[in-house]
């Protein structure tokens, strides 16, 4: 139910694929480009990111239908996360040095991450699928068609216990962002 992809004949590894993905890239959307805008330009910075963001959800699909009407949106966001994206991505590459993954998640994450189509999503996903030690991308079926993505990380796929090991890097990114920001705000003259 949070992916966009078609989940009817989807086994373990495909959601759980699914899921950890979602994961990673969500980590940016709503977690680290908010706060990078809120920090960045106040209040209006961060209205303006998240109706951005929710415009390139609902329209900034690559689709013939909507690929007009969505460019803006899809242009805009990707350069609204232009930096939170790298930002995030480090902070899940970092957050594998308590799941004791570090060294994997940052080779991944450079090696790996402009294979994605999105010149953003790449980064957290990468990143997260070399601290898991797990295998993301392959093939998936968006509205009926077969869609070959590439595959970021090396390993098995992930399988249903991975999702817990996922969040915990996913928990340990947040932390470490609310510590940046703490940090910040006190080093920010008054």
């Amino acid at each position: 139910m949070i992916v966009g992809r078609d989940t009817a004949s989807m086994g373990e590894t495909d959601i759980a694929t699914a899921a950890i993905e979602s994961l990673a890239e969500s980590f940016n959307d709503g977690v680290v480009a908010p706060v990078f805008w809120f920090v960045l330009a106040g209040l209006p910075g961060l209205f303006v990111y998240k109706a951005i963001n929710t415009a390139d959800s609902m329209i900034g699909h690559i689709e013939p239908r909507w690929r007009a009407f969505g460019w803006a949106a899809a242009k805009t966001d990707d350069l609204m996360n232009l930096i939170p994206a790298r930002l995030a991505g480090a902070l899940l590459a970092l957050a594998g040095s308590v799941t004791g993954s570090a060294t994997k998640g940052w080779s991944i994450m450079f090696r790996d991450a402009r294979k994605h189509a999105s010149p953003n999503a790449g980064w957290s996903e990468a990143a997260m699928a070399g601290v898991l030690g797990v295998r993301l991308g392959g093939t998936v079926r968006y509205d009926g068609l077969e869609n070959a993505r590439p595959v970021q990380g090396e390993g098995p796929a992930p399988v249903a216990s991975d999702l817990k090991r996922a969040m915990t890097v996913y928990l340990w990114a947040c932390l470490g962002l609310f510590v940046l920001v703490l940090g910040g705000g006190f080093l920010w003259p008054q």
